[in-house]
This record gives C-alpha cells, sequence and structure tokens, in this order.
C-alpha cells in the first residue's frame, strides 16, 4: 500500500510541512510549525507522521550555492537523527537551494501581502522540496 510523504523546511524558528498524495504525485503545504525545542518538534513530527500516514520524511537540506555544507546543514542532521530514534518512517534528504527563494517568488506573484507571507512562506518552501523530490523519484 502507497503511502504519504512529509516535507520538512527545517529552520531555527519554524519548520514548514507539506504532504503528499499517497500515489506519491502532489505535494501540498500543510502548516508552519512554531519551533519549541528539540525534543518536541521531532515527537511532533514522528506523531504527525502517524497520524497522516506517512512511511518518508524528506527534510530538505540547505546546501550553500557551492555546494559545501554549513551550520543550517549540521542543525538539520541533528534534528533528523533525534527524529530517527522517534519514528520508522524513512529519512531522506532533498538539495533545497533556493526553495525559499523560489517560494517567496511564488508568493509574490499571488499578490500576498508581507505580513501574511511570512506565515506561510515555510511550508511553500517545503512543498517545493517535497515536489522536487516527488518528481525526482518518479523519473
Amino acid at each position: 500500500m502507497m503511502k504519504k510523504k512529509i516535507g520538512l523546511d527545517i529552520g531555527t524558528v519554524r519548520i514548514g510541512v507539506a504532504t503528499s498524495d499517497i500515489l506519491g504525485m502532489l505535494a501540498t503545504s500543510y502548516e508552519s510549525y512554531k519551533r519549541r525545542n528539540l525534543f518536541l518538534d521531532t515527537k511532533y513530527m514522528a506523531e504527525l507522521a502517524e497520524k497522516l500516514e506517512a512511511d518518508t520524511f524528506v527534510i530538505g537540506l540547505p546546501l550553500k550555492m557551492d555546494g559545501s555544507e554549513g551550520d543550517s546543514v549540521r542543525m538539520v542532521r541533528e534534528f533528523a537523527e533525534a527524529l530517527r530514534e522517534k519514528t520508522n518512517a524513512e529519512i531522506v534528504f532533498q538539495d533545497e537551494r533556493l526553495s525559499t527563494v523560489s517560494a517567496e517568488r511564488i508568493l509574490i506573484e499571488s499578490n500576498m501581502r508581507r505580513e501574511k507571507r511570512k506565515g506561510v512562506i515555510d511550508s511553500v518552501a517545503a512543498e517545493i522540496i517535497l515536489q522536487n523530490y516527488l518528481d525526482k523519484i518518479k523519473k
């Protein structure tokens, strides 16, 4: 049986969350989760995977433009390790370079006001990360 995938755009303040349909064709923005601490954040995500019947987390890896890893990548990998201890879902990384820039452009083009964009940009970035992954595995 096919299961959903969850896309995550992990930031220091918020985590953008997106989900796929069960066929793994389409990513949809789900929510912007306000971070508390590593334990509660990973517990929440593990419980979300159960609730949504998801078998995979697709986590955006914030590589630098030259492909190197910095502090953000370290933070994301720590989150993934903590999440791995709480869930049986597979965890995969997806290059997320420019996903937030793309999300911002999409929201500006849809005439969304700056205040409202701030609340949804993370989930839209997660949607882009997840859709890129779904498109890649379809090929």
